[in-house]
């Protein structure tokens, strides 16, 4: 109660004898102009709140995001380092004659498992071939025309030869396949 009674005693202080405003409370603002001008500050900080949140909501997906793009494609230069392997060791068993294969089977059962071990790991990381068939449409998104040829009853722009199968890695390009095409008959 003595609070109360301090206030009392302090406003009447500040109050004229007639009970208008004395010269001490000039420094006092108008209530109502007060609460309007408290309201406003509140709107403005809960728009700042809002505009706060949704911007750290954006930028957690946008970092969710760059986080699996990191995660799929990370491994893009190596991968591309690996490709000339995965070509060399099948180009290396494409080549191995019978013969071959009854003097050196350890050998060669030995280039296969790597070939196979390589081409396992590909696959685990999202790493997939590119390989066209004979007769398929040319797409300059996946294919790399090495020669345009003429082929007697071959559409045109249709895949003559595949010369190197291309790669991609999740969505993206990795290497396009590099093929022979064909100008029409």
């Amino acid at each position: 109660m003595s609070n109360e009674n301090d206030v009392n005693e302090e406003f009447e202080d500040l109050m004229g004898a007639d009970g208008e405003p004395d010269e001490a409370m000039e420094g006092y603002a108008d209530p109502d102009a007060e609460i309007d001008s408290l309201r406003t500050e509140n709107a403005e900080l809960r728009d700042k709140l809002l505009r706060t949140y949704a911007d750290m909501e954006n930028l957690r997906k946008r970092l969710e995001r760059d986080r699996k793009d990191a995660e799929t494609y990370g491994g893009t230069r190596l991968a591309r380092e690996l490709l000339p392997v995965h070509d060399n060791l099948k180009r290396a068993v494409e080549s191995i004659t019978d013969e071959q294969r009854e003097i050196a089977a350890s050998m060669i059962e030995g280039i296969e498992l790597t070939q196979r071990q390589l081409v396992n790991a590909f696959e685990k990381h999202q790493i997939t071939r590119i390989d066209p068939e004979m007769g398929e449409k040319f797409d300059p998104k996946l294919h790399q025309a090495m020669f345009e040829a003429p082929m007697p009853g071959v559409a045109a722009g249709c895949v003559l030869q595949v010369m190197t199968e291309g790669f991609m890695i999740g969505e993206r390009l990795l290497r396009p396949a590099q093929v022979g095409v064909s100008s029409g008959g």
